[in-house]
């Protein structure tokens, strides 16, 4: 057993260092920076002017919220329909879900560019058929518009996992009983998938939030969100512990939404951190 417990020991080390040198070590440094001005002095000056950014903070959250709805009504049905449908279906639907996330996610938000800007593909097409422009990048809706299309596999996955692992005997008794598809639906399928629901609000959630490269490209500079903000006083060492500020309320505002997450998911929820 003293053998054992050893090696155990002995390979949770890396990621043990891992976390330390990765994890803590900047959430550490983001804590020091946030409560010191520029001379090393302990000060609550930082974290006082926030509130110059509170447009920010609820720009920010509006934007993710919009987001995280948008998906899961598109990410409902479809975690649905793919659970219905026959393995071979299941796999390439699967298949076409992962595909972009295989590229980087700046090589993602370049290509709907391509596709949205104003002299892009979509605009053409709408102008040789005579049609105006749709100018989407710079737009709220454009940056709404690449959360959503970068975060959604995010909202399918957790949620369809949860649906092929429902007990069929439930959706059968209810049928037995009288339901029809609308009321099994509302009654049944959707109680038993809460935990991947939740899973998915989260998983999309807090990357949205936080992103700063698809409101930069999409926004086209014109919209300012948490991720564009933190950056910009990063950059500029009189402001750092600003950004440090800052960067804290995003470290609590994404535990709460893990500790959310963990606390109303469970294990079949697909993805529980």
């Amino acid at each position: 057993m003293r053998g054992r417990s050893l090696f155990q020991k002995m390979a949770a080390a890396p990621h043990i260092v891992w976390a330390v040198m990765f994890i803590v070590a900047p959430m550490l440094f983001v804590i020091y920076f946030a409560f010191t001005d520029e001379s090393g002095n302990f000060s609550f000056s930082n974290i006082s002017s926030l509130s110059r950014y509170s447009n920010v903070f609820i720009l920010s959250i509006a934007f993710a919220l919009i987001a995280t709805v948008v998906c899961l009504i598109i990410g409902y049905p479809l975690a649905y329909f793919m659970a219905k449908a026959r393995p071979k279906m299941q796999k390439i639907l699967m298949v076409l879900i992962m595909l972009p996330m295989w590229c980087n996610l700046l090589i993602r938000t370049y290509a709907l560019m391509a596709l949205l800007d104003n002299g892009g593909l979509l605009n053409t097409l709408l102008e040789n058929l005579g049609l105006d422009k749709l100018y989407i990048v710079g737009s709220d809706f454009g940056v709404i518009l690449g959360m959503v299309y970068d975060f959604l596999p995010y909202m399918v996955l957790p949620i369809f996992t949860t649906m092929t692992k429902l007990d069929q005997r439930y959706i059968e008794a209810a049928a037995d009983l009288g339901c029809n598809p609308i009321k099994t639906m509302i009654k049944v399928i959707m109680p038993l998938t809460v935990s991947g629901v939740i899973s998915g609000v989260t998983m999309v959630f807090v990357p949205s939030i936080s992103t700063f490269y698809i409101s930069q490209k999409l926004g086209a500079g014109k919209i300012d969100l948490i991720g564009d903000t933190i950056e910009r006083l990063f950059k500029n060492t009189s402001t750092y512990g600003v950004g440090a500020a800052i960067s804290l309320v995003m470290m609590i505002l994404i535990l709460i939404s893990v500790w959310i997450m963990n606390k109303f998911s469970d294990n079949e929820g697909g993805i529980v951190i």
